[in-house]
């Protein structure tokens, strides 16, 4: 029998997908069962009849259906997905795992299929994976505006939506918890209230307090530090030994820039994205490139051998040092015309120092709106919480040595336990599969 004109079986399909839609679901699955006769190969055909097979408790059905779905589409998130739905159903539960992982690996912002993972996790007794991937479904549906509040969550699966924010925040205050319990042991309570209040104002249960409103960090708040959008020289006595270096580190630059090799974009878009809410510019194309001694806490061995009198003087620095993330630091190249446009940082436990080496005017950082003029080789360090930019409209290069140094209010008991308790947020975020919230959109 010759294969019927390929308009005949989308005739059908487009007959089966108003049935469906309709609620005449005896027309939709007669008219998807002539389909998958006459075209053994349709995803569409295999998904809604092996989904109606899953609803009428025909779970081998089921399982031969969706499962031939997946092994025709293997890179599809839906046929995962779905494969997970049957394989659960028939108790085949690390199995079920396995194909919900799959469907978040291919498509991250199905959420649905991250719920359904956190669901299996917990029926395998894999609490602390269920709690992240719970984490993981909430985040992303909510950063897609679904899962905000009843009205945005669909009624068929607001009690699994509620059981799971259960679950994490019961979850993830236990495990961040046990993280500072061996800290309280050692130091004692007193010592890390302020770590305890942030790790409290972290998981909602205590409301951020900021001094200044013009504060506000994007992922984590150290509740009273004093407040300051920059901070006196006094408070960094290794200034002395970076300003007295300063033309050292200049002749190093200058020998860089001469080779013009080493730099590399600061800000990371994908293809096609926009940057014009992170970088704009007066004289063409905007530009902001470092030379990096260290990034995301990665040394670059070559750029440090061809610069020792600069990483020299930044490892005798008290840098933040965090795995996987700092220290961040590097030759800030600023071309002219360029503006970084007002941003904030993740933390206030960070602060930002420059130590300024190309200055040709015309050019500003503004922080919480007060700007500060560049003035060669000597320090400056803003708290980058506040929203802030910075601008070069002169016709030459700005270039700034940029570093990340703990805030200098906090005590040397407060920054090992602040170290423990954001890596291990950290971690947990990687385990459910989101964004590294330690990383920003950079320093101005």
């Amino acid at each position: 029998m010759s294969t019927p004109p390929l308009t005949t079986i989308e005739a059908l399909v487009t007959r089966a997908r108003a049935s469906a839609r309709a609620g005449d679901a005896r027309t939709a699955d007669r008219d998807f069962g002539e389909v998958l006769a006459r075209a053994p190969d349709s995803i569409e055909a295999l998904h809604h009849l092996g989904l109606r097979a899953l609803g009428d408790a025909r779970t081998e059905r089921a399982l031969e259906l969706l499962g031939r779905a997946r092994d025709l589409a293997p890179g599809d998130a839906m046929s995962c997905r779905n494969a997970g739905l049957a394989l659960r159903a028939a108790g085949r539960l690390d199995e079920a795992a396995a194909a919900f992982t799959d469907a978040v690996r291919i498509d991250p912002d199905f959420f649905l299929a991250r719920l359904q993972l956190g669901s299996v996790f917990e029926a395998l007794g894999r609490e602390r994976e269920a709690a992240a991937a719970y984490f993981g479904a909430i985040s992303t549906a909510q950063r897609l505006g679904r899962w905000r509040n009843a009205e945005t969550t669909a009624p068929a699966v607001r009690p699994l939506v509620e059981h799971a924010l259960a679950v994490v925040d019961h979850g993830r205050a236990q495990l961040f918890s046990e993280v500072l319990e061996p800290l309280r042991a050692r130091h004692g309570m007193a010592e890390l209230r302020r770590v305890e209040k942030c790790l409290a104002t972290y998981l909602g249960a205590l409301p951020a307090e900021y001094p200044d409103a013009r504060q506000k960090p994007s992922f984590l708040y150290f509740p009273d530090l004093p407040t300051r959008t920059y901070f006196d020289r006094d408070l960094f006595p290794w200034y002395a030994m970076l300003e007295d270096r300063a033309a050292q580190i200049r002749a190093e630059l200058d020998a860089v820039l001469g080779e013009e090799r080493g730099f590399e974009p600061f800000l990371k878009f994908k293809p096609g994205a926009s940057t014009e809410e992170h970088l704009s510019g007066t004289r063409g194309t905007p530009n902001w490139d470092g030379f990096f001694f260290y990034r995301h806490g990665t040394r670059y061995d070559d750029n440090c051998r061809r610069c020792p009198i600069t990483a020299a003087a930044l490892d005798a620095v008290p840098l933040v040092r965090l795995r996987g993330h700092a220290p961040e630091c590097l030759y800030s190249k600023l071309t002219p015309g360029s503006h970084i446009r007002p941003h904030r940082g993740v933390t206030n436990t960070r602060v930002v120092t420059h130590l300024p080496l190309i200055v040709p005017g015309d050019g500003a950082l503004r922080v919480g709106g007060e700007d500060h003029a560049w003035q060669e080789g000597r320090c400056i360090t803003f708290d980058d919480t506040f929203l802030h930019e910075a601008w070069n409209h002169s016709e030459r290069t700005r270039v700034v040595v940029l570093l990340d140094v703990w805030n200098p209010y906090m005590t040397a008991i407060e920054i090992d336990a602040f170290s423990e308790l954001v890596l291990a947020i950290r971690d947990f975020n990687v385990e459910a599969r989101l964004a590294d919230p330690l990383v920003d959109a950079g320093h101005a």
